[in-house]
């Protein structure tokens, strides 16, 4: 499924949020968007999976426009997880990862033994086979973000948008969650907080500030000292990693390179 937002604007109590934004996740694509706080990357992602309505502007699923879709359908083709659970309800794992086959059912009930088949699948892609009767409420930040990507599996969207779903976790499952979501291969649009796991992760990259996009690209192409310091406003290096291959972000502050200097003279 290929995704597309295109010109997309909103202004909140006289206050302009996004400004003429467009941006398109290409089938299969895991699509990062980066920004300081507040840049509107939160508004941007809520807009595109409709918790609110742009005042111009539109998204399309694969070319159809997603306000011609019934809250049902889109449902089906898009499935979203946000920074953190929400509920303070005492629901079952199971439970948690069953409401993502709500919009596939017109009747409750239905084919009893293809959804537990789809539950158990589920589970176990994300690693938590056997955890169907554990209260979500007692796992940690790392377990619970698996259970809700869980959901979206058994909801069976072609499009998964996350809202910095690494947030809060401890590096450990920051890696593991963003291992399993790239495994998925699901057309992905993420918002991240750590530009290493961007870097690391995304296949290409869109940079929004102040409600605008500034920049787009492969990591290579967006993640350079230049960007990191006019859009987040710090000094960094960028290079490779000799054992992955892939880009690591240090980052320094004028008093560690004044540091260095002393050093060497």
């Amino acid at each position: 499924m290929k995704v597309a937002g295109e010109q997309l604007s909103v202004s909140r109590e006289g206050r302009r949020l996004l400004a003429d934004v467009s941006l398109h996740v290409r089938s299969g694509e895991l699509v990062g968007l980066i920004g300081p706080n507040g840049s509107g990357k939160s508004t941007l992602l809520k807009s595109i999976y409709r918790a609110l309505e742009p005042d111009a502007g539109r998204v399309t699923l694969d070319d159809r426009p997603l306000d011609r879709m019934s809250a049902r359908e889109a449902a089906q083709k898009m499935a979203v997880v946000g920074q953190e659970s929400s509920t303070e309800f005492e629901f079952s794992v199971a439970e948690i990862v069953q409401m993502g086959r709500h919009p596939h059912q017109r009747f409750f009930g239905g084919d009893q033994q293809g959804e537990r088949a789809l539950l158990r699948q589920a589970l176990v892609r994300v690693g938590l086979d056997g955890w169907e009767d554990r209260s979500f409420l007692t796992l940690s930040g790392g377990e619970k973000q698996r259970v809700l990507i869980a959901r979206c599996l058994v909801q069976q969207a072609q499009f998964l948008v996350l809202d910095e779903p690494t947030n809060h976790l401890d590096i450990r499952y920051q890696l593991q969650l963003m291992d399993l979501i790239g495994e998925l291969g699901l057309t992905t649009l993420t918002a991240l907080h750590d530009l290493n796991l961007a870097a690391a992760y995304c296949d290409r990259i869109y940079v929004i500030a102040d409600g605008r996009i500034a920049l787009s690209g492969t990591p290579a192409e967006v993640l350079t000292p230049e960007v990191l310091l006019d859009v987040f406003g710090v000094q960094a290096e960028v290079s490779t990693h000799p054992q992955t291959g892939r880009l690591r972000i240090d980052f320094f502050s004028n008093w560690q390179r004044a540091g260095e200097r002393a050093e060497r003279a």
